[in-house]
């Protein structure tokens, strides 16, 4: 991308489903060229309140779960597969137990398990939520919203 392009908003809907950020985003990034578009993403997450972080990790497909890949969120669904990749990979008792454990997580702490799946196996990213699994709301809320800005940064590298 040449420093005169933007971020359009359906790009921007594919980074991050937080609609606060989307438009603290769209807002900064007119105003500046692409080299300074992380730090502003970083700036505009320094901004959200817990109900947008809990809007952004809604956003996401559950880990595990391929049928929703191929149904929810069509707007990332291309990301989150590419993300993904390697749990499409793993064992069957893997992916079940990933998707199982992930319902249990959802059920504790009000919102789907997020982690920066790029590069992780099925197997890795199982060991991450057993870990995170014993955590209070209080703790796994800022682990979970430091998840979502690796991701959306990831995403955002795309368009740089």
């Amino acid at each position: 991308m040449d420093e005169k392009t933007t971020l359009s908003g359906d790009q921007l809907k594919q980074i991050c489903a937080s609609r606060h950020w989307q438009t603290l985003m769209a807002d900064a990034v007119a105003q500046h060229d692409s080299t300074h578009w992380l730090q502003l993403a970083d700036r505009a997450f320094e901004q959200l309140t817990e109900a947008d972080w809990l809007e952004a990790f809604h956003g996401h497909p559950m880990i595990g779960n391929i049928d929703t890949l191929k149904k929810k969120y069509a707007h990332g669904r291309n990301l989150s597969a590419q993300e993904q990749g390697l749990v499409k990979l793993a064992a069957h008792d893997i992916v079940e137990e990933l998707h199982e454990l992930n319902q249990v997580y959802l059920d504790k702490f009000g919102f789907i398990f997020i982690v920066c799946a790029s590069g992780k196996t099925a197997a890795e990213m199982l060991a991450l939520l057993k870990a995170r699994l014993p955590n209070t709301r209080e703790q796994e809320l800022p682990i979970a919203a430091q998840e979502q800005r690796k991701i959306s940064h990831i995403r955002m590298e795309a368009y740089l």
